[in-house]
């Protein structure tokens, strides 16, 4: 069993189509179709009309005054 992830276009009769990779097998096969309710045109117009995100600026500061994560203070001389 194989899984495919592929662009389908489907026709306003229902039709699909969609293209294979060539190592199935000619002849009729059992395929599992899932069918996203929006086409994808639809979802990228969506996107490209979403404010962008801010994210604002959370200080951490220093976790102790003892610990400054130096290379010398990490990794040994040798």
């Amino acid at each position: 069993m194989k899984s495919i992830g592929t662009i389908a276009t489907v026709t306003k009769d229902g039709k699909i189509t969609a293209q294979l990779s060539i190592d199935i097998p000619e002849g009729e096969h059992q395929v599992v179709i899932v069918i996203d309710e929006q086409p994808l045109g639809e979802k990228v117009e969506s996107k490209q009309n979403r404010p962008p995100l801010k994210f604002s600026a959370y200080p951490v500061g220093l976790v102790s005054e003892s610990m400054t994560f130096r290379r010398e203070d990490i990794y040994a001389d040798d």
